[in-house]
């Protein structure tokens, strides 16, 4: 496995990314209440349950790091599997149900005086389905800011979409005890084609076209700026779709963002862990880490509400979900940059 080149420290933009997405989010409620049939129009635009404007945004995210994918280094990741070893175990056989456990604990015992039954049940749900979605897309961010191997994160991803096809649905009918639950399948082989087949073939297409590393390094720099860009977009558009809800009901928000908190830290903990103890390099254990950590949240919406409604407490548990990933997240790259120097590599 080659290494990738150490990336410029982060910029004033990325520093102050919390606050950009906290006023993203702010301002994503106000467009809700004031042009709510702006943001409804945003949510109608969908195919098999994939909302085009979310997917171009994201697609604004991977591209900048596909261009910086080099194939001819896939061979190499043969020689560093512990580090997909780590991903695959985590992801498919620790955190989907660590997830419902901590979500069931909170909503049926815990938190069961506050919370009426039926609300309870809608946020297991959605729960459920966060933690059965691992990360696609924002791990390409996460893993730039961590200074992550690009080509190994690709594949990483990779293996687990396609996992997801024949997973997801099992795990996720399981975990809510459903033995007929409709699942879009559909929709998992469009985000895979959307959100990472074709920001490949374009960044390969890209990097051809450029020819030098030079060139390639150079181009990589200019359009960094629109994976923060489109991570901000996204989390107005979400915000905008339950801003009434999230007004009406914040002690609620408190309450489901309370697993959700410790899952993460949890689950990080876990998975960067084994990668240390397994002596990872570090340009793969925090990519590895992060894809565990965070969450394919827009997967998560969209069979929430494909599944129980737009106004569903399963849907909201979905979008509370990206209010705690951002700066969860972000505090996870400043971790793992910090501690990059306990790494072997």
């Amino acid at each position: 496995m080659t290494d990738t080149p150490d990336t410029a420290p982060m910029g004033r933009f990325e520093r102050l990314l919390t606050l950009w997405v906290a006023l993203a989010m702010a301002a994503g409620i106000a467009l809700g209440l004031i042009v709510p049939g702006l943001t409804q129009a945003i949510a109608a635009a969908e195919v098999a349950s994939i909302n085009l404007v979310v997917a171009v945004l994201i697609w604004a995210m991977v591209y900048p790091m596909m261009v910086g994918v080099d194939f001819g280094a896939v061979a190499g990741v043969a020689k560093q599997p512990k580090g997909l070893l780590v991903t695959l175990v985590v992801n498919w056989l620790i955190k989907p149900f660590t997830m419902a456990l901590l979500a069931v604990l909170f909503f049926e015992h815990i938190f069961a005086p506050w919370i009426a039954p039926e609300d309870a049940a809608q946020y297991i749900a959605g729960l459920i389905l966060l933690g059965a979605a691992p990360c696609t897309a924002m791990v390409f961010v996460w893993s730039q800011l961590t200074r992550g191997d690009a080509t190994y994160t690709l594949v990483q991803v990779s293996v687990n979409d396609l996992i997801m096809v024949v997973a997801f649905a099992p795990i996720v009918a399981f975990l809510l005890g459903v033995t007929e639950i409709s699942v879009p399948w559909s929709t998992l082989v469009l985000a895979t084609v959307l959100y990472v087949l074709l920001p490949l073939i374009a960044g390969l297409i890209t990097r051809k076209m450029l020819g030098t590393p030079e060139a390639i390094e150079a181009f990589s720099a200019r359009i960094k700026p629109l994976s923060m860009i489109g991570l901000i977009a996204t989390v107005a558009i979400l915000f905008g779709l339950q801003g009434q809800v999230i007004l009406d009901r914040p002690l609620v928000i408190l309450l489901i963002a309370v697993p959700i908190i410790i899952q993460s830290y949890g689950i990080f903990a876990l998975a960067y862990g084994a990668a240390f103890l397994l002596k990872v390099p570090h340009r793969i254990a925090a990519p590895c880490a992060m894809i565990g950590t965070s969450n394919f949240f827009e997967l998560a919406v969209a069979v929430a509400i494909s599944l129980f409604g737009l106004h569903s407490g399963a849907a909201l548990a979905t979008v509370v979900g990206v209010l705690v990933e951002v700066p969860v997240m972000l505090s996870l790259v400043a971790f793992a940059n910090r501690t990059r120097a306990k790494f072997s590599g």
